[in-house]
């Protein structure tokens, strides 16, 4: 079965709270969500799995650029291709607003995000030294450029 990936919103946020809970030291306050959601500042997209907010990823479109703000899977439901049908699908709702590259950070420590980033095509383009709060980590920073289509 192919899980569905929707976008999500308002009445959401509770599920996404708790799951940023479970999966990061550092995460988004109920205000940071909704302003985001109501102001259309990113769009928000997840995968239930009975009736459990699986995972989730949070996205930005400014322009001809998207930058990937989180991605997080639930504990119980990792290694189970959740990142991967999220970050495909956000690729393919970006492609169809006219993106044509895509930005991310991500902690140096995180080798199942550095796999499924550079699976995808991504390459490291710089660090962020000391970036994270929360452990102050190192941030490496990656670009995917989209495929360019002939008019």
């Amino acid at each position: 079965m192919r899980d569905e990936v929707v976008e999500l919103g308002e009445p959401d946020v509770q599920d996404l709270i708790e799951l940023e809970a479970l999966c990061f030291d550092y995460h988004w306050t109920r205000e940071q969500f909704l302003l985001g959601l109501e102001g259309e500042a990113f769009k928000v997209i997840g995968v239930r799995r009975e009736g459990v907010l699986a995972g989730y990823m949070a996205f930005s479109l400014i322009a001809d650029e998207m930058e990937i703000l989180n991605l997080a899977v639930h504990p119980d439901y990792r290694r189970q291709g959740l990142g991967e049908a999220l970050l495909s699908r956000s690729l393919e709702i970006s492609e169809a607003n006219g993106t044509t590259k895509s930005f991310l950070d991500v902690k140096v420590s995180n080798d199942p995000a550095l796999a499924l980033y550079r699976k995808f095509g991504y390459k490291k383009i710089g660090v962020r030294k000391k970036y994270y709060p929360d452990t102050k980590e190192d941030a490496l920073l990656f670009r995917y450029d989209f495929p360019q289509h002939e008019a």
